[in-house]
């Protein structure tokens, strides 16, 4: 009677379990930035003021700060900075769920710590999003942002590109951007276990990112909340920065610049 062999079950091996897995993050990456850019065009595109010549928007009346204006500004600054920041996490959050593979590999895997460490990333923006609406709030109630949500002074916008622009060469930039350029590095030291370690290690990782950017998110005041193309410039300006070789360099370049100019319309203003 012949032997019996064994059934064999072969596995996918480790590495291309770890490349489907960083196709279906990029992937759900990809939606959520795609849906908050979408968002914001059709807001954009929407709004009365875009409809209106210079004489009309001086005229227009400021907004009525309701409970109700203020939750759907919340809401715009929140899914902008998901469209403008999110890219930017991209490694973390691809070497977050790739360590995470490893570990897993001999069984399924649900994404689930990986979607932990996304929100919490999107909860530390999400609270930068509370500060920004309120600073709308405040400068609306100044007199000092035009219907469109831009600066009405020169000397302001000035201000705000000068403080910017100094920013980019302070020691706490330089840190910040630092652990936002080193996945590794940040996995490594600020690693935490337990169901929510997850969630914590992404709000961090969102910190260091307000650390690093909040002084570029200040722009958006100068040049419009919802203008799409300053948006999407401050959105390129942060991932090359962030993801590219030349980033530290660019970002001083950059804010040599914002310094400079900001000096001109201080000046002109």
């Amino acid at each position: 009677m012949p032997a019996i062999r064994p059934r064999t079950v072969s596995l996918p091996s480790i590495d291309k379990v770890l490349n489907r897995d960083r196709v279906a993050v990029l992937a759900a990456l990809a939606v959520v930035v795609a849906l908050a850019w979408a968002y914001l065009a059709h807001i954009a595109l929407a709004h009365p003021a875009m409809d209106m010549d210079a004489v009309a928007m001086a005229a227009m009346p400021a907004p009525d700060w309701d409970a109700a204006y203020f939750a759907a500004t919340l809401a715009m600054w929140m899914v902008m900075m998901v469209g403008m920041m999110l890219p930017s996490a991209a490694p973390t959050l691809l070497l977050f769920d790739a360590l995470q593979g490893q570990r897993d590999a001999a069984r399924r895997r649900d994404h689930r710590a990986t979607a932990l460490f996304a929100a919490g990333y999107v909860v530390a923006w999400a609270a930068f999003s509370f500060v920004a609406t309120t600073a709308q709030w405040a400068l609306s109630a100044a007199m000092l942002l035009s219907a469109m949500m831009t600066s009405k002074s020169p000397v302001f916008a000035g201000i705000l590109l000068v403080v910017a622009g100094a920013y980019q060469f302070t020691r706490l930039k330089t840190a910040c951007l630092g652990q936002c350029r080193s996945p590794a590095e940040f996995l490594v030291r600020h690693r935490r276990s337990g169901p929510f370690g997850p969630l914590m290690m992404g709000l961090q990782h969102g910190l260091q990112c307000i650390g690093c950017c909040w002084a570029l998110m200040t722009l958006l005041f100068a040049f419009g909340v919802m203008n799409l193309l300053w948006v999407a410039a401050l959105a390129t300006f942060v991932l090359i920065e962030k993801l590219t070789p030349a980033g530290p360099l660019v970002g001083r370049v950059g804010g040599a610049l914002m310094i400079c100019s900001g000096l001109i319309l201080m000046a002109i203003g």
